[in-house]
């Protein structure tokens, strides 16, 4: 990694911490109801709904209103896309969805995954776009903030009962917190370039004619497949072309603040009319991580410490480094294969200039390496590059970062509580190296939790793992793969790593919008969202029952830097460990084969 890629790097960490302070002030007083003014702008709303925000709940009602809430939220964003072709705002007159497709996408919407098996300015009309799909980021990341907000009251409070009421969190953390902010961002952008309209389609002409190639669809929309799985592909010509636009600014802000990622267009942040220049790129990159990072400041005045919340941070953030040093050392080295023209092998021992190959000119290695980990690491999905063309060593650093767990801040709240788990797991291996009852915050850690913490790591790499091994086995799964080798399981296990642990971005290698694969992601992309949250709720509701311990002589500190070096120790062997059978099937042994034969 160069000098300029440091450069970078330090510039970004040093913006994020500058804009997340500040807020994370905000985001405790909104979400405990400590800002007057907001308080009589809610209470009209919530005695409308038929909501007291001072009757609160334990985590098991909390927990079923969740459910219940993304549920309703599954049934909405499938049908909406069903019907559309019955709907206004749909200047494209297209038709509805598949049902396959709607599940997939109604699924992975709703729990913050924002998987697109479909091209969206292809299959979406602007209503299913806004109201489906936009509104979905809103709730989904709400979803994620009240939940860690709630982990948080069950370290904060003693012998209580309660872990606070889910209608006021929701509505808090949608009113208060995501819409402002996206209001702001999605003005922002559009006077950076970021197409803003309801207007259609626009139709030009091109200077020359152009040919080219597609794939054939059949009537139900889907493309044919020849026997070996790859679609036929038919001639085209013509000397027009259709530009597509729409309400991207509105959706594009809270895809990356709520760390969704579900692009407007197919391209996705690699779109010019969803990132046009360097400028946005830089800003969409801060806006992923700064409400995850605010969060661990927000745990700090939570618990009444703030180098709680310090310590968390630091562990997300050197491991974030590691993961951005060798994902741009790697892209930068290149294929070894490729050497520069009229340069003899023996003399060059890579590409010149580095990988460049699925990448935006305009982006260039070190941005698309550095959004590449970010968007993994974040739980966020957005891409500008692809990375089925990354380097093999590259392209498994987004893995990894969604294989940990996606606790690298992780998602909007989300990466916070399942780093928490981590955290908790951490002091009990502490415990019970000393013979001593482990502590975290102030709670010991008992049996109870313990169970729960083990749920909630397991389920996930469980879904992965059975996921992976069913689609490689399954003439369906197998269908879909675009190289043969090692390279297609790890298209496989991108695709599973991402859906079970919400993120949401692909390897754009495989062939995924089939029913076997819409239908084998929208379950464990659900599993991956409610196998983590519910447990961490029932660990909320133990917690916040449990009388607040006093720091003894046999307290492990849990602020420090031995802490910090246990807690990345825990994340990456019992979160990575998992994988790595799998790992060595895919990227390992294809970086291998390319750097072996050089």
């Amino acid at each position: 990694m160069n000098a300029s890629a440091w450069i970078q790097l330090a510039a970004f960490l040093v913006v994020l911490l500058l804009a997340a302070w500040p807020l994370a002030s905000f985001i405790h007083r909104a979400m405990d109801g400590r800002i007057g003014w907001l308080l009589r702008l809610e209470r009209p709303l919530l005695r409308l709904a038929g909501v007291n925000p001072e009757s609160e709940q334990g985590w098991l009602r909390y927990a079923l209103g969740l459910i219940l809430f993304n549920g309703l939220g599954v049934l909405a964003v499938y049908a909406l896309q069903r019907l559309q072709h019955l709907l206004p705002f749909n200047p494209q007159a297209f038709g509805p969805v598949t049902p396959d497709s709607a599940f997939n996408t109604a699924v992975s919407f709703v729990t913050n995954t924002n998987w697109q098996g479909y091209g969206g300015e292809s299959t979406m009309s602007y209503l299913t776009q806004m109201l489906a799909l936009t509104v979905q980021n809103f709730f989904s990341a709400a979803t994620g903030i009240v939940v860690v907000i709630a982990l948080l009251r069950g370290f904060a409070r003693h012998s209580a009962a309660a872990i606070g009421n889910v209608w006021a969190d929701l509505t808090r953390a949608t009113l208060w917190v995501l819409l402002p902010l996206s209001f702001v961002f999605a003005l922002v952008l559009a006077g950076m370039g970021v197409v803003q309209t309801l207007s259609p389609y626009q139709d030009v002409t091109t200077v020359e004619a152009q040919s080219w190639q597609e794939p054939k669809l059949k009537a139900d929309g889907q493309p044919e497949l020849k026997a070996d799985g790859q679609p036929v592909m038919e001639d085209k010509s013509g000397q027009t072309q259709t530009i597509a636009v729409g309400p991207v600014a509105s959706q594009l802000a809270i895809k990356m603040l709520g760390t969704n990622g579900g692009g407007f267009f197919n391209a996705n942040s690699a779109h010019p009319f969803e990132n046009p220049s360097a400028a946005t790129n830089a800003l969409q990159m801060l806006s992923i991580f700064l409400i995850p990072a605010a969060l661990c400041f927000v745990m700090g005045r939570q618990v009444g410490d703030m180098r709680q919340g310090w310590a968390v941070l630091g562990a997300m953030t050197a491991m974030f480094v590691v993961g951005v040093v060798v994902a741009t050392g790697a892209e930068q080295a290149g294929n070894p294969r490729l050497t520069p023209l009229g340069v003899d092998a023996a003399v060059s021992a890579s590409q010149s200039g580095g990988n460049m190959e699925g990448k935006e000119v305009r982006f260039g290695i070190q941005a698309s390496s550095l959004f590449a980990v970010i968007t993994t690491a974040a739980s966020c999905g957005a891409v500008n590059a692809m990375h089925d063309s990354f380097t093999p060593l590259g392209g498994a650093v987004p893995m990894v970062m969604m294989q940990l767990g996606e606790v690298v801040f992780g998602g909007v709240g989300s990466g916070l509580y399942g780093m928490l788990v981590f955290a908790i797991l951490a002091v009990f291996v502490a415990g019970l190296m000393i013979g001593r009852t482990p502590e975290y915050l102030g709670k010991k850690i008992e049996a109870h939790e313990m169970k729960m913490v083990s749920l909630a790591i397991l389920l996930t790499p469980l879904a992965v793992l059975v996921g992976t091994a069913v689609a490689v086995l399954a003439d369906p799964g197998k269908a879909g793969i675009s190289a043969p080798g090692a390279h297609g399981f790890s298209q496989v296990l991108y695709a599973f790593s991402s859906a079970a642990n919400n993120n949401g971005s692909a390897f754009a290698g495989l062939s995924a919008n089939t029913p076997f694969y819409n239908v084998a992601l929208g379950l464990v992309i659900w599993i991956g969202r409610f196998g983590v949250l519910v447990p961490v709720l029932a660990m909320a509701g133990s917690l916040a029952g449990k009388k607040r311990l006093a720091a003894g002589e046999g307290t492990l500190p849990t602020h420090g830097p031995l802490f910090i070096a246990l807690l990345i120790g825990t994340v990456i062997l019992v979160g990575l460990l998992n994988y790595v059978p799998a790992l060595a099937l895919g990227p390992v042994v294809e970086h291998l084969i390319l750097w072996g034969a050089a």
